[in-house]
């Protein structure tokens, strides 16, 4: 694989605009940017959790999503295109279901509470729910836009989900819950 990178600082994105991986330039605010933000800040506390040490059961589905994720923000990159497939939604689902069937039964909501890992993994959701909202904003204002961005960052948001409770247990397995 070649450079893909050459030159970082560029200059180019000094007017409020920047580029699009097949030339088009937009302004830095066009909901496609805020998409492709949101998406790349999601990977990058995905990596911070995945930093602070999880159990290899909750690290492994994780280390896949990372590169999905710079599929999927690649693919937002070029107006149009999907790099994902639907394969990797399956995977997110068995996961999940894999994850959720150890633990169980919610009776109450889950307070985003407990040891940095469990916050940085429902930080990590609550992004994760930001980007989706972006990724269908796009697809509202732009309806060639595939669906399957914003289907995967659902599903990633329950996995998500799912490892902060598994995170909470195993830090104390009374997981905090809201109360009234």
């Amino acid at each position: 694989m070649g450079h893909r990178l050459s030159k970082i600082v560029t200059r180019t994105g000094d007017a409020g605009t920047s580029g699009l991986a097949g030339g088009a330039r937009l302004p830095k605010t066009h909901v496609r940017f805020e998409a492709m933000g949101d998406v790349d800040e999601l990977n990058a506390l995905i990596g911070g959790l995945l930093a602070l040490g999880p159990p290899a059961r909750l690290a492994a589905p994780l280390l896949p999503v990372q590169h999905q994720l710079f599929n999927l923000g690649g693919g937002l990159s070029m107006p149009g295109e999907n790099l994902l497939e639907a394969a990797h939604i399956t995977a997110l689902e068995q996961a999940i279901e894999s994850l959720n069937d150890a633990l169980p039964p919610l009776r109450e909501f889950v307070l985003p509470a407990g040891p940095q890992t469990v916050t940085t993994a429902h930080l990590a959701r609550a992004v994760c729910r930001r980007a989706e909202r972006a990724v269908w904003r796009l697809i509202e204002t732009e309806p060639d836009e595939a669906q399957t961005p914003a289907i995967y960052l659902n599903r990633l948001s329950d996995l998500l989900f799912v490892i902060a409770r598994h995170l909470a247990r195993d830090a104390n397995p009374q997981e905090t819950t809201w109360q009234i």
